[in-house]
C-alpha cells in the first residue's frame, strides 16, 4: 500500500458520517457540561475549562452514552436494525451505559469515602501523610438517559443529513 492510499483511507475514516457523529456527540456533550459549569461559576480558569471540555468525565449529559448511542443510531439508520453490526453496537452501548451507572459511579463513591477517611485520620495523626486517590466520576441515571437521547438525535441527524458511503 502506498503512502497516498493510506492518507486517502484515513481521510475516508475521519470524514465518515458515523465517525463524525460519534465525535460530534462526544464534543457537544462535553461542551454542554463546560457551558453549564461556566454559568454556575464552578470553573476557576481556562485550564479548568479546557480540562472539562476535553478530559474530565461525569456530569450532565453523559458523553460516553452520547457517543455510543450516536453510533447505534447511525448504524441502525444506515445498516438496518436487524444487521449484525447494529446489534453489536447496541449491546456495546448498553454495556457502556451500565458501566457509567454502576461500576464507575460506585468506584467514585468508594474513592470519595476513602479520601474522607484518610483526611480525618491525617487530622488526628499529623505524622501520617495522606495522599488522596483519584475520584472517578460516574453518572446518575438521568445523566445517562440524557446522553442516550442526545447521542441518538445527533446520530439520526448525521445519518439523514450526510451521505453514507
Amino acid at each position: 500500500m502506498q503512502k497516498h492510499d493510506v492518507i486517502l483511507n484515513l481521510s475516508k475514516i475521519f470524514l465518515h458520517p458515523i465517525f463524525l457523529s460519534g465525535l460530534a456527540s462526544w464534543f457537544l456533550s462535553q461542551a454542554i457540561k463546560t457551558i453549564a459549569a461556566l454559568f454556575s461559576k464552578s470553573i476557576k480558569g481556562y485550564k479548568d475549562a479546557f480540562s472539562l471540555l476535553f478530559w474530565k468525565t461525569g456530569g450532565m449529559p453523559s458523553s460516553h452514552a452520547a457517543l455510543v448511542f450516536s453510533l447505534v443510531a447511525c448504524l441502525g439508520f444506515n445498516e438496518g436494525v436487524t444487521s449484525n453490526i447494529f446489534l453489536f453496537s447496541l449491546v456495546f452501548a448498553v454495556i457502556t451505559a451500565r458501566d457509567a451507572l454502576g461500576v464507575r459511579r460506585s468506584s467514585g463513591l468508594q474513592a470519595r469515602t476513602l479520601n474522607n477517611l484518610g483526611i480525618k485520620f491525617a487530622e488526628l495523626n499529623p505524622e501520617f501523610k495522606f495522599k488522596p486517590i483519584k475520584e472517578i466520576q460516574g453518572h446518575t441515571p438521568s445523566q445517562v438517559i440524557v446522553g442516550c437521547i442526545l447521542g441518538t438525535v445527533i446520530g439520526l441527524f448525521f445519518s439523514s443529513t450526510f451521505p453514507y458511503p
